[in-house]
């Protein structure tokens, strides 16, 4: 049985960018994008809504680009590797190595993917998550130390989640922590 996996990297007080769409302060340092490759590796597929999936694919799609050196060269081979769910009602095509999902039938199909899927299935993307929200197994933010004041929140308004923590890590160099919670239903 698969387990939904929401994660991205979050503003301390919750926002996954601000309120101009940056999010330069969330670029992790060498020893939190380890971690990021790692959980990327262990994956079972990566699910996107359009907005998020244009942002990772013109950036990992080729890990020849990556400029980071060996870590960051080290996700892209790890997100090119992955399968990756789109979901979206806009695009007609997507790169090789992907699948296109129409967004009215999300649900249906991380329902069926659960059911065929040991392991995880990784959600990014807010907009994704909140029409997720009821078959999200698991938050797992990587929390920056800033203070974005506004912006996209990385739940959606007014959603409750009753929460058991599974796993934490603080990153004593960059001050960043990586929580895991499961959700109770």
């Amino acid at each position: 049985m698969g387990i939904l996996s929401y994660t991205m990297s979050i503003s301390f007080d919750g926002y996954v960018e601000d309120e101009t769409g940056g999010f330069d302060w969330a670029v992790p340092d060498e020893e939190v994008h380890r971690v990021a490759n790692e959980q990327t590796e262990r994956t079972a597929a990566l699910l996107y809504g359009r907005r998020m999936f244009e942002t990772m694919d013109e950036f990992w799609s080729s890990p020849e680009r990556a400029d980071g050196g060996a870590v960051e060269a080290g996700f892209a081979r790890a997100y090119v590797a992955t399968p990756r769910i789109v979901f979206s009602d806009t695009l007609t095509s997507v790169p090789d190595g992907c699948r296109l999902v129409r967004s009215a039938d999300a649900v249906a199909e991380v329902e069926r993917l659960k059911e065929e899927t040991d392991g995880v299935l990784g959600v990014a993307g807010p907009g994704l998550a909140a029409a997720l929200a009821d078959q999200i197994d698991e938050l797992a933010p990587f929390v920056v130390p800033a203070v974005a004041g506004g912006g996209k929140p990385f739940l959606p308004p007014g959603r409750r989640f009753d929460l058991t923590l599974v796993e934490h890590r603080v990153f004593e160099a960059s001050g960043w922590a990586m929580v895991r919670y499961r959700v109770n239903r």
